[in-house]
């Protein structure tokens, strides 16, 4: 799973579209109007940012990754991996079935 930030609802549903398009992701949820309050250049920083949280498998985590960081208009974005250690099993196999085609 992948939990990105991104600046605004409208980027987070554009990266969102295209690894669920390009098979990278089976899902992708967006969590609006997250306040984020982080240090950037030696300088505090508050901005309103969107969640985008992708599943994928492992095999496609890279791949989606690199795919992310293209679509993306921060120069460094946050994107973090989470292993999925348990589910719904029938969820996990739609996962992996999802992520599998070409």
């Amino acid at each position: 799973m992948l939990y990105v930030t991104v600046g605004s609802p409208l980027e987070a549903r554009k990266i969102a579209k295209t690894l669920v398009s390009e098979h990278l992701a089976a899902c992708a949820n967006i969590v609006d109007g997250v306040a984020s309050v982080y240090r950037w250049e030696e300088q505090i920083q508050e901005d309103s940012e969107s969640v985008l949280i992708a599943k994928t498998s492992s095999d496609r985590r890279q791949a989606a990754t690199k795919r992310i960081k293209e679509l993306h208009s921060y120069d460094v974005p946050c994107i973090l991996a989470y292993d999925i250690t348990d589910g719904l099993p029938e969820y996990l196999a739609w996962i992996g079935d999802q992520t599998r085609r070409p």
